[in-house]
């Protein structure tokens, strides 16, 4: 057993009885599209387990926003949910993360290394009757996949993932460097208001030898609450605009993540080489401008490459 499953402890039995009722992809199906909406978010991160001498607990970290969730694809087997972002004072808009929900999948990626992201396949008795979810960057970049069955206990929508690694987020990459890797059990529960991410963490620093040192555990609380307090407009016309262009983007990291081996990115671990060019190429969208798909790939052609076989690694 890895340290990091060692270290998940009871929060896999969450995942243990996972496919003792009959699999209702339908229903399933509805409950991912009801995360789509208008919606006041709370972020709330909380380490909690220290485990190392002499580690000191680090701040809680305490944010929020104004986010609307669009549904970019739906299938029955299939359905892609875009995050929007908007300041509600300036109507400025950022894209967002994304999940995509995919019913059985053969393969997921992987965060495996520095970078680099392995495509594997799902172990038949894992995804059977189960949905992967995977989870991009606001570029579109990878970040993390878990798989777990959908489940209504008393009458709750609620998705367990089972424990997989995820790379350092945004709030911690740029102040951290004492650990290069999360593993991580995901949790989403449909709320009378809304829908909840719980996140349970453990930050551990992974070796190129494969050793593996854990730092501490941390409970993560996402709120998705709706409302109809914010004019998310200037979102809705982001996304009128700007769907093409990001369709082809998505394109383009398939081609890498649709197959073995993956990905690895020759950016740091902040993307901005990618986000900000990527960006602007759809604020060019969304101002009337043309940018032509050579101008997409020049970007790809720069930072992205194919991950190492497994075997090289």
């Amino acid at each position: 057993m890895t340290p990091a499953l060692a270290l998940a402890g009871p929060l896999l039995a969450l995942t243990a009885s996972a496919h003792a009722t009959p699999a209702d992809p339908a229903r399933d199906r509805a409950s991912i599209l009801a995360m789509q909406g208008e919606y006041t978010v709370d972020f709330a991160f909380d380490e909690t387990v220290l485990l190392q001498p002499g580690y000191e607990r680090a701040p809680a970290v305490r944010t929020g926003g104004n986010e609307v969730v669009i549904v970019v694809e739906d299938t029955p087997t299939r359905v892609v949910l875009q995050h929007l972002l908007v300041d509600a004072k300036s109507g400025h808009v950022t894209k967002h993360w994304r999940q995509d929900w995919v019913y059985q999948a053969p393969t997921r990626f992987e965060f495996t290394a520095d970078q680099t992201w392995q495509v594997r396949p799902i172990p038949t008795a894992l995804t059977t009757g189960a949905w992967t979810q995977c989870v991009y960057e606001v570029s579109d970049a990878p970040r993390y996949c878990g798989t777990g069955a959908w489940r209504y206990d008393n009458g709750i929508a609620a998705w367990t993932s089972d424990l997989s690694w995820r790379p350092l987020p945004r709030r911690e990459y740029t102040r951290r460097s004492d650990y290069n890797a999360l593993a991580v059990i995901n949790r989403h529960t449909r709320t009378p208001n809304g829908w909840t991410h719980e996140q349970f963490n453990t930050k551990i620093l992974r070796r190129a030898d494969g050793t593996q040192t854990p730092i501490a555990r941390e409970f993560g609380f996402n709120d998705y609450n709706k409302t109809t307090e914010v004019d998310f407009t200037p979102a809705y016309a982001y996304w009128t605009a700007t769907a093409g262009y990001w369709a082809k983007v998505r394109q383009r990291w398939n081609s890498f993540l649709g197959n073995a081996p993956g990905v690895h990115l020759k950016t740091k671990p902040d993307g901005m080489a990618m986000i900000i060019p990527l960006f602007t190429q759809a604020q060019d969208i969304q101002d009337g401008k043309t940018v032509a798909d050579t101008e997409i790939d020049a970007v790809f052609q720069q930072w992205v490459e194919k991950a190492p076989p497994e075997s090289a690694r």
